[in-house]
C-alpha cells in the first residue's frame, strides 16, 4: 500500500498546516481522496501513533514498507470511516489498500446506477458476491456501510473465513448483512457457491495476480525495495498475503477466463459479473473470451491510485428485456431507498 505525498513548500512546518491534496484518480465518492488525517486517525486508534513519523519532507507519515504500520493504518481507516468496533487479520494474510477497495465498490455502484434509470440501488435486498473475501472482509465492510448492500463472501481458505466471520460477529453493523460460503473445489469459482435459484445483483473479485510463487516473490522484492528506497535482502510484503491470495496456476488471466466460462452457466442468476484486471496485457484476451462467451454487454472501467493503474471488467448475459424485468422487479420496489448518482 502506498500513499503519494506532495513536496512541502518552505513555509510549511507540519502536517497540520498542510492542505489536503486530492487524489484525482480515485472515485469522486471515495472517502480517501484527501491526505490521511493522521492526528484524527491516531485519536481513534492510538496504536497507529507508534508508526507515525516525519518523512523526508517533514510531513507526518508512516513507513508503508512496514506490514505492521500498514495494518494499523487499515484498522484506523476502517474504524474512522466505516464505524467498525473491531478489525484484525491473522499474521501474513492479505491486508489490502482501503482506498483501492473502496474505488471498486463505488464504480460498481455506478454500473448499477446506469442500469437503474440513473439511481443507485441501495439497501439489503441488493446482493453482491465477493469472490475471495479473504481474512480481511474489506469489500463487504465498505459495501454494507456505504450502500447498505448485502454480501455473500466466498473463499477456499478456512482460516480466512474464520477471520472474516470473527470480524462480522464483533461488529453489530455487519451482523446479518454478510454471509460466508466456503468454496470446496479450489479450481471452481461459482460452481458450488451460486445456486440456480439464487439471484444476486453483481459480483466482485480481486483475482490472484501471479502465475507462480516465484513470480509473486519477485514482485514482492520489487515492491518492497521501491518503498524502502533500497535493496532489501529478505523482503516481506507490506500488505501480506498467503500463497492462495497471491498466485494461482495461470495467474489472473486464467482465473478470469474460468470465471467467464462458469458465469455463463449462471447468466440468469446474476445481473453483472465483474473482476479487477490488474495487468493491461491481459485485457485483450479477457475481452475476447467474453465475446466468445456471447456476453450481451461488457464494460471496461479504468481505475487508478497514485502511480498505479488498473481496471474493472464487468459483463452481463441478460438480454435488454431481461435487464428491464430485473430492475423493475428487484430494484423498483426499493425506489425510496435509492441514491441518486452525484
Amino acid at each position: 500500500m502506498s500513499e503519494r505525498r506532495e513536496r512541502k513548500t518552505p513555509n510549511r512546518k507540519s502536517n497540520k498546516d498542510s492542505v489536503p491534496t486530492p487524489k484525482p484518480k480515485l472515485h469522486p465518492r471515495n472517502k480517501h481522496r484527501g491526505r490521511y488525517d493522521l492526528p484524527q486517525l491516531v485519536k481513534g486508534t492510538p496504536e497507529l501513533g507508534a508508526f507515525v513519523q516525519p518523512n523526508k519532507y517533514g510531513d507526518d507519515s508512516i513507513d508503508f514498507a512496514n506490514p505492521a504500520a500498514v495494518k494499523a493504518l487499515n484498522k484506523a481507516l476502517l474504524k474512522h470511516h466505516y464505524k467498525l468496533e473491531f478489525w484484525d487479520i491473522p499474521e501474513n494474510y492479505l491486508c489490502p489498500p482501503i482506498p483501492g477497495r473502496a474505488d471498486y465498490i463505488h464504480h460498481m455502484a455506478d454500473v448499477l446506477c446506469a442500469s437503474n434509470y440513473g439511481k443507485i440501488p441501495t439497501g439489503e435486498k441488493v446482493t453482491c458476491i465477493d469472490v475471495g473475501v479473504g481474512a480481511n472482509c474489506v469489500y463487504p465492510i465498505i459495501g454494507t456501510q456505504e450502500y447498505g448492500w448485502s454480501f455473500i463472501g466466498t473463499d477456499i481458505d478456512s482460516i480466512s473465513l474464520k477471520s472474516a466471520q470473527t470480524i462480522i460477529d464483533q461488529n453489530p453493523n455487519l451482523v446479518g448483512k454478510i454471509e460466508l460460503r466456503r468454496q470446496p473445489e479450489p479450481k471452481d469459482i461459482f460452481y458450488g457457491i451460486l445456486r440456480k435459484e439464487d439471484r444476486v445483483d453483481f459480483t466482485i473479485c480481486n483475482p490472484p495476480f501471479h502465475r507462480s510463487p516465484d513470480e509473486a516473490q519477485e514482485s514482492a522484492s520489487r515492491k518492497v525495495n521501491n518503498l524502502a528506497k533500497k535493496k532489501v535482502a529478505d523482503p516481506v510484503l507490506n500488505f501480506g498475503g498467503r500463497s492462495k491470495e497471491l498466485w494461482c496456476d495461470g495467474g489472473e488471466r486464467k482465473f478470469i477466463q474460468t470465471m467467464i466460462r462458469e458465469s455463463k452457466n449462471f447468466g440468469e442468476s446474476c445481473y453483472w459479473f465483474s473482476s479487477l484486471v490488474s495487468k493491461s496485457s491481459n485485457l485483450a484476451v479477457i475481452l475476447e473470451s467474453l465475446e466468445k462467451a456471447d456476453a450481451v454487454e461488457v464494460k471496461t472501467i479504468p481505475m487508478g491510485q497514485g502511480n498505479k493503474s488498473s481496471r474493472i471488467v464487468a459483463w452481463t448475459f441478460l438480454t435488454p428485456a431481461q435487464q428491464k424485468e430485473w430492475k423493475n422487479t428487484r430494484w423498483k420496489e426499493k425506489e425510496e431507498s435509492t441514491k441518486t448518482l452525484e
